[in-house]
């Protein structure tokens, strides 16, 4: 095969299976064919999101930390959005699809701190053994995360007493209040008064290598040597490009919603296990972005990702679906079921005791990936 169109395939493979997988899901909803019409859309809306995590992957080189990591759990956000709020929709008609909606609000969170944080880990441990990252850093996502989630804890808490469902409408209404208030004091502490918190320390061997060659041979700039478009359009286009594949997830996700919501119904499928089946969709591209960063000895960068979007997958998601849900006739209310709770605190429990020092190992991301298959056996049956 000639090697241009190798790297062509190499570079926009996943631009057109997406587009042609969307397609394909399409002319079988049309067909009534709910599985394969499933099938093809989640294909379609995992590789488009690989496609925007390109994008903004480029994005976040040029606009640095703690910058960049916002373009990239944002774009993950977005399609995690997208994939709930359709699904949402589909309450009027399946009433039990609320859990699942649920469900993938937790699920999200769970798979980006057990799944993409271990797995990254895992594979940069083997790789480099130990790697270290700002300590700073996870601490203050870990206090995020903590409060956060305990938040969550209070509708919960409030449905097993003698209150009715308007006092549990209100009192979810609040805590979506009170998260949106303290993301912004977040964003605040993240971008203006303490972002050193947020970028990475001079120990890492990739960042000592590129400083080196930086100071020995001058500035390298690999754009100049790639021929990837985005690589070469400027800032507005490519959030032009990635509002442009988020519309083309967003028409996937309304085919996955009501085909999958029909197959669910059909097989049996837990509302949990349907769950983390959306949030490995929506948090697939930031897995490949995790893993190669990883790879790449950029621990800090991995762990910027990770815990910050599932901070924002709490703080932003939740607010943003209860609006939406309110505006739309629905009502959504926060009161998890017990198994999400508690395994949403052991995870950050986990993540905590994983991250606290600044140094990770390939036994610590090991214990990540075999919480999440516990968690996983267990949502299944739940």
């Amino acid at each position: 095969m000639d090697r241009r169109i190798r790297y062509f395939i190499e570079d926009y493979w996943d631009i057109f299976i997406g587009i042609v997988s969307i397609a394909l899901a399409f002319i079988f909803h049309l067909q009534h064919d709910s599985s394969l019409a499933t099938l093809f859309a989640a294909i379609g809306i995992a590789a488009l999101s690989l496609s925007v995590a390109e994008v903004a992957d480029i994005l976040s080189e040029r606009l640095q930390e703690p910058y960049g990591s916002f373009v990239l759990t944002f774009s993950a956000v977005v399609v995690e959005i997208i994939l709930l709020y359709v699904i949402l929709l589909e309450v009027k008609h399946s009433p039990e699809v609320l859990e699942t909606v649920k469900g993938g609000i937790i699920s999200a969170v769970i798979v980006d701190l057990n799944v993409l944080l271990g797995l990254a880990v895992f594979l940069g441990g083997l790789a480099f053994t130990q790697q270290q990252h700002n300590k700073e850093t996870s601490s203050a996502y870990s206090t995020v995360l903590f409060v956060s989630s305990s938040a969550l804890l209070v509708p919960g808490l409030l449905s097993h007493t003698e209150h009715g469902s308007e006092a549990l409408t209100h009192v979810s209404h609040l805590i979506a209040g009170i998260l949106l208030l303290f993301y912004a004091l977040i964003f605040i502490f993240q971008t203006r008064t303490h972002t050193h918190f947020f970028k990475a320390t001079a120990r890492s061997r990739f960042f000592r290598l590129k400083r080196k060659l930086q100071e020995h041979e001058g500035e390298i700039d690999e754009s100049e040597a790639s021929d990837y478009v985005f690589e070469h359009l400027s800032t507005p286009i490519n959030f032009m490009a990635i509002f442009f594949f988020i519309g083309i997830i967003a028409f996937g996700a309304e085919i996955f919603a009501g085909d999958g919501v029909q197959i669910a119904r059909e097989y049996g499928i837990s509302a949990g296990l349907a769950g983390l089946v959306i949030a490995i969709i929506s948090v697939s591209p930031e897995i490949f972005t995790a893993v190669r960063a990883a790879r790449n000895d950029q621990i800090q960068r991995v762990v910027n990702i990770a815990m910050g979007a599932s901070t924002v997958s709490i703080i932003l998601t939740v607010p943003i679906l209860m609006l939406l849900a309110y505006f739309s006739g629905i009502n959504l209310t926060l009161d998890f079921n017990p198994l999400q709770i508690g395994a949403l605190l052991l995870t950050i429990l986990l993540v905590w005791k994983t991250t606290d020092e600044g140094e990770t190992n390939y036994f610590e991301g090991a214990s990540h990936l075999m919480f999440f298959i516990s968690y996983a056996i267990i949502a299944a049956y739940y």
